[in-house]
C-alpha cells in the first residue's frame, strides 16, 4: 500500500518548480490559474525571489501548496492514503478531492497571511531539539512554561529524537537551556516568523475558521491522516475541524508515520519541493520503501 506525503513550510527555494512550468502543460495551466486567483504573480516570487520575499509566510504557503498540487496532478499516481506536514495537509486534501483547487489556494493564502499577522502581534519563536525522547521534551516544555509564566509547547513531532518546540521567546530560551542541562544532542532556534502550532497562533484561529465555514468539503478519494490526531479519516466535518485545531496543536508526524506502517503502508512517496519528509520517513520506518518527486 502506498502513501503520498506533501511537505510543509521550509521546503521552499528560489526557482522552485520552474522546470515543471516550462516543460509540463498541466503544471503551467495550474500556475497561471493560481496567479489569477491570488491577484498577484506567485510564480514570479517562486521563480525569481528574492529569497527574503519567498520566505514570508504569506507567500511561502501558497508557493509550496501550488508546487505540490500541480506536480501531483501531472503524475500518474493513485494513493491508498495521504498526509501532509502542517501546510502540506492542505496540499493533500486538494490532491484527493476534499477541497476544490480554487478554494484551497485562496484558503492557504489566507492562512499564510493570518499566521504572519499572528506572528507579528504575538511575537514568538521555534527551536529544534535533537536527541531526546518526546516525553522528556514535553516535560521540559511544561517546566519552562511554569518558570517563565508564558507558553512553550512541542509543535512538531518530526521523527524519533527530533522535535520542534514553539512559543514565547523567553520560554523557548528557557526550554533550550533545560534541554542542554538534560543532555540533548542539539537545541537551537529556527529562523521563523512566529510560534507556529502553539497558543500564540490563537489570533489566526477565528479568521481561518470563518473561511473554512464557507467552504463545502467533499469526501476524499482515500483516507487522510490528520496532523492533530495522527489517525486516518474521510469524514468532511472531521477534516474541517482538524484544520482549525491544527493551527494551535502539534504536528504528530512521528505518530502518523508509525500508524501508517502499522496499518500496512510500505511505500511512501513525497510530492513537492525538497526531500525533508523522505528523511523523516527513513528515520522513523526503517523498512519503508521511499521515493519522491520534486
Amino acid at each position: 500500500m502506498k502513501a503520498i506525503l506533501f511537505p510543509g513550510q521550509g521546503s521552499q527555494t528560489v526557482g522552485m518548480a520552474k522546470n515543471h512550468f516550462e516543460s509540463n502543460e498541466t503544471v503551467k495551466k495550474r500556475f497561471e490559474e493560481a496567479n489569477e486567483l491570488l491577484g498577484y504573480s506567485i510564480t514570479e516570487i517562486m521563480f525569481d525571489g528574492p529569497a527574503d520575499k519567498l520566505k514570508q509566510t504569506k507567500y511561502t504557503q501558497p508557493a509550496i501548496f501550488l508546487h505540490s498540487v500541480a506536480l501531483f496532478e501531472s503524475l500518474d499516481i493513485t494513493p491508498d492514503v495521504v498526509a501532509g506536514h502542517s501546510l502540506g495537509e492542505f496540499s493533500a486534501l486538494a490532491s484527493v478531492g476534499a477541497i476544490p483547487f480554487s478554494e484551497a489556494i485562496q484558503l492557504v493564502s489566507l492562512r499564510g497571511e493570518l499566521m504572519q499577522k499572528a506572528g507579528e502581534s504575538n511575537p514568538g519563536t521555534m527551536a529544534a531539539v535533537i536527541g531526546m525522547d518526546d516525553e522528556v521534551v514535553d516535560e521540559i516544555c511544561k517546566k519552562a512554561t511554569e518558570i517563565v509564566g508564558k507558553p512553550v509547547v512541542a509543535a512538531n513531532y518530526n521523527c524519533p529524537g527530533q522535535l520542534v518546540i514553539s512559543g514565547d521567546v523567553g520560554a523557548v530560551d528557557k526550554a533550550i537551556e533545560l534541554a542542554k542541562e538534560e543532555g540533548c544532542r542539539l537545541a537551537k532556534k529556527l529562523p521563523v516568523s512566529g510560534a507556529f502550532h502553539s497558543p500564540l497562533m490563537q489570533p489566526a484561529l477565528e479568521g481561518l475558521k470563518s473561511k473554512l465555514d464557507n467552504i463545502d468539503f467533499e469526501t476524499p478519494i482515500c483516507p487522510i491522516y490528520s496532523n492533530v490526531t495522527a489517525d486516518p479519516t474521510t469524514d468532511p466535518a472531521t477534516i474541517k475541524q482538524n484544520l482549525v485545531d491544527q493551527l494551535i496543536s502539534p504536528v504528530r508526524w512521528t505518530q502518523t508515520l508509525e500508524n501508517m506502517s502499522s496499518n500496512g503502508i510500505e511505500e511512501f512517496v513525497e510530492v513537492g519541493p525538497g526531500k525533508v519528509l523522505q528523511g523523516l520517513v527513513k528515520r522513523t520506518i526503517k523498512t519503508a520503501n521511499i521515493s519522491g518527486h520534486e
